[in-house]
């Protein structure tokens, strides 16, 4: 069932994306960057899906609202999303400058307020404002629809989730039509969606505004000195309370073409801490995902790269030597030479040499695992070295005295912070030859650069030892041995 026929204007419609989170529960993958930043399904970023919902939608007026260490979100946003602007299309990054007084943003509220010049100067017939950090796929032109239909005020998007679930979630109470009568935080008896007493609407943190009771809400709650100047949490039970017109969508009657019908539809996740991001990644690999990227009527975009495609090699079944992928995601440029990949995620220029065996985990760009290591329920930040022998995710208590274990086992090994001095430890091997290979003769180090001519940062495991604290150099965990790459 294709979606009916919509008719407004999209040159009248203003997203802002809110994207300067922290994103703590993420740590440490957010120690060296935004969480709208991190990758995500091999070759992406998740600011890269919320972008894609609203260019498959038809808008193309968007301004990225930054804050947190946002200088490589800011770089992936200015390389790889690069709209015509001889028509008017544009997506930028905004970072916080202060520009209503001397405090960063105070909350998502505040990030809009202090950001009031972009409304006033495009001066649209509508604001959307939504999060840059879940994974969904949304058409936003029916959600503007119904705002329209509704001549809401402001609409807030909600979706179904379970009451027994729903206390972790901030809930929407509405009427038979749809209007919010008001909103309940994380409540341990939240009320039931209208027509089915199981189920709840929780609120997605996605919102349209008229321009002028948006700017005129933004006014009044600057000044509220008891205000957490958050949308969920102030403006919107505000308006409420005023008695405008707040309504709420169902996400679940969201159609996105090319999708079909059942499972896909409704599939809403909110990354927000390691296990949660972790699933997600094992959303992907599904027989049949629920999140899928292989929709060709609604991609999820970002920038294209010269990397060639995945290589798998070596075939001796009889020493187990044998370069495979099961129910896995290989991104281009990577090498399976000789090991095992199973339920995997594997981003672009990763290495996996022979005898190896990864399972359940997700490595981020150029990761080399080395000989006869074995990996399991593992998240390896980008340009980590795994040395042969390596053993992750059997042993949970040896694995804490290395690396950052959530309660539920899921192992990260994230990037050190970089050295100016020499290192006293070995260098990393080079990807033109296996860890342990010896180097032929005349060939120096720079030459067998896993990319010769570009330079970053190599982060080699070494352990046994302390796990540092965060925010301090790792001693013996991660070294440096180059000068260092982006987030």
């Amino acid at each position: 069932m294709e979606p009916r026929p919509i008719d407004f204007d999209h040159t009248q419609v203003l997203v802002m994306v809110l994207a300067g989170g922290e994103g703590k529960r993420l740590y440490p993958l957010t120690l060296d960057r935004a969480k709208p930043a991190v990758p995500f399904a091999g070759r992406y970023r998740i600011i890269d899906i919320v972008l894609s919902n609203f260019v498959n939608s038809g808008l193309s007026k968007i301004k990225v609202l930054t804050q947190y260490k946002s200088a490589s979100l800011e770089e992936h946003i200015a390389r790889n999303w690069r709209l015509a602007s001889f028509l008017d299309q544009f997506i930028e990054a905004i970072p916080a400058q202060q520009r209503t007084g001397k405090t960063w943003y105070r909350g998502s509220a505040d990030a809009v307020w202090q950001c009031q010049h972009v409304i006033n100067d495009e001066g649209p017939a509508l604001v959307c404002i939504f999060g840059g950090d879940h994974v969904y796929k949304m058409d936003v032109r029916q959600m503007i629809d119904f705002h329209k239909d509704t001549n809401a005020d402001a609409t807030v998007a909600a979706i179904p989730v379970p009451r027994e679930s729903a206390c972790e979630f901030g809930v929407i109470e509405v009427s038979n039509g749809g209007r919010i009568v008001k909103f309940h935080e994380k409540v341990d008896n939240p009320p039931p969606m209208p027509g089915d007493s199981t189920r709840c609407l929780a609120s997605m943190g996605n919102y349209l505004f008229k321009p002028d009771v948006l700017l005129r809400e933004l006014q009044e709650d600057e000044h509220l000195e008891e205000s957490r100047h958050d949308f969920g949490h102030d403006i919107l039970p505000r308006l409420v309370s005023k008695g405008a017109s707040v309504f709420a969508y169902d996400f679940a009657t969201n159609m996105v073409p090319g999708e079909e019908e059942g499972q896909n539809r409704g599939y809403w996740r909110d990354i927000g801490t390691i296990d949660a991001y972790w699933e997600a990644q094992m959303d992907l690999i599904e027989i049949h995902p629920q999140f899928n990227l292989y929709n060709q009527r609604w991609p999820i975009r970002t920038g294209a790269t010269h990397d060639p495609p995945a290589k798998f090699v070596f075939r001796d079944e009889a020493q187990a030597r044998v370069g495979i992928a099961t129910d896995s995601m290989v991104s281009h440029g990577c090498i399976i030479s000789g090991g095992r990949i199973h339920r995997s995620v594997l981003g672009v220029g990763c290495r996996v040499n022979s005898f190896s065996e990864v399972e359940e985990s997700v490595l981020f760009e150029r990761v080399r695992v080395g000989r006869h290591a074995k990996i399991r329920r593992a998240i390896i930040d980008k340009d980590v070295e795994i040395p042969s022998g390596t053993v992750i995710g059997f042993d949970r208590e040896a694995d804490r005295q290395r690396f950052h274990v959530t309660e539920r086992g899921t192992v990260v090994i994230f990037r050190g912070r970089p050295r100016r001095a020499r290192s006293r430890f070995p260098r990393c091997s080079g990807s033109r030859r296996e860890a342990g290979s010896p180097r032929r003769s005349g060939q120096s180090r720079a030459q067998t650069s896993a990319h010769p001519g570009r330079l970053f940062a190599r982060f080699v495991v070494w352990g046994p030892g302390p796990k540092p604290e965060p925010g301090t150099a790792w001693s013996r965990l991660g070294i440096a041995v180059g000068p260092r790459g982006r987030a």
